[in-house]
């Protein structure tokens, strides 16, 4: 397993990253809890659910209790305000039975929160950054104009959450590494598109050029986990036959 720094959050992630948030809709909680566990023993160290999955969180902070100190979980909500948002983090710490939140992300704002916008979101998220509740914090958006004011936010956003695979745009390409340039961590949702990519190989070996994004894997059964760590240990090899795989793909659907 490959490990790289998360932007200016210097957390030390597993490029592959768990999405947690489908596991508390498993009929069968033994199998999510050997989901959990197959991941971290693989060296899977990051784990993304969120607020609006409550099961997801109450099963993964009970897989993961024993390890805590050796794993980073990510959870996220949508509060409109500071104190919306530090009800949202008091049930993720119940829900996750943890004392801190490695990484909290602000989903989906139509607005980007400033300093003194009246909303005292980012006062809230200072503060609890300060007390150590909270380690680090990020944002998760799909829209472009949003990741574009993050840039050149003075929040101190530490991670970006936006969706890239292998048919997105040039664009998108070009804006992980302006965030790379920025030191904000580069987090992929949605790798497969949203389940329209299917070969799993050639959406994996996507992303190894782009060093500095963590894509988060959501897998629903043990053997889609499988797949998803028997590749990430056994890349394809990026050679010419690869790539033109991979365009064929890209040309079909765009």
């Amino acid at each position: 397993m490959d490990y790289i720094a998360l932007g200016k959050s210097n957390l030390l992630v597993s490029r592959t990253a768990f999405g947690a948030q489908g596991i508390g809709g498993i009929d069968d909680p033994e199998t999510a809890f050997q989901m959990i566990r197959m991941a971290y023993e693989d060296g899977v160290n990051f784990f993304d659910t969120s607020t609006k999955a409550p099961e997801s969180e109450r099963r993964l902070g009970k897989a993961l209790s024993d390890v805590r100190e050796n794993v980073f979980i990510a959870t996220k909500s949508s509060p409109r305000n500071g104190g919306e948002l530090a009800i949202d983090i008091d049930v993720s710490l119940r829900n996750l039975g943890t004392s801190y939140i490695d990484l909290y992300q602000l989903e989906n704002p139509e607005n980007l929160p400033k300093i003194n916008d009246g909303t005292e979101i980012i006062e809230k998220l200072i503060e609890l950054k300060s007390s150590g509740v909270v380690r680090h914090f990020g944002i998760v958006t799909d829209s472009m104009d949003v990741a574009e004011r993050v840039l050149y936010s003075d929040a101190g956003w530490e991670t970006i959450q936006f969706p890239f695979n292998m048919l997105c745009p040039e664009s998108v390409e070009e804006l992980t590494r302006r965030f790379y340039e920025k030191d904000i961590g580069f987090i992929a949702m949605q790798p497969l598109c949203g389940g329209v990519v299917t070969n799993l190989p050639l959406a994996l070996g996507y992303f190894l050029p782009f060093e500095n994004v963590v894509p988060v894997w959501g897998a629903r059964s043990l053997d889609e986990l499988q797949q998803i760590l028997y590749f990430t240990k056994n890349p394809p090899r990026l050679d010419e036959q690869f790539y033109e795989e991979a365009d064929k793909i890209r040309q079909f659907f765009n």
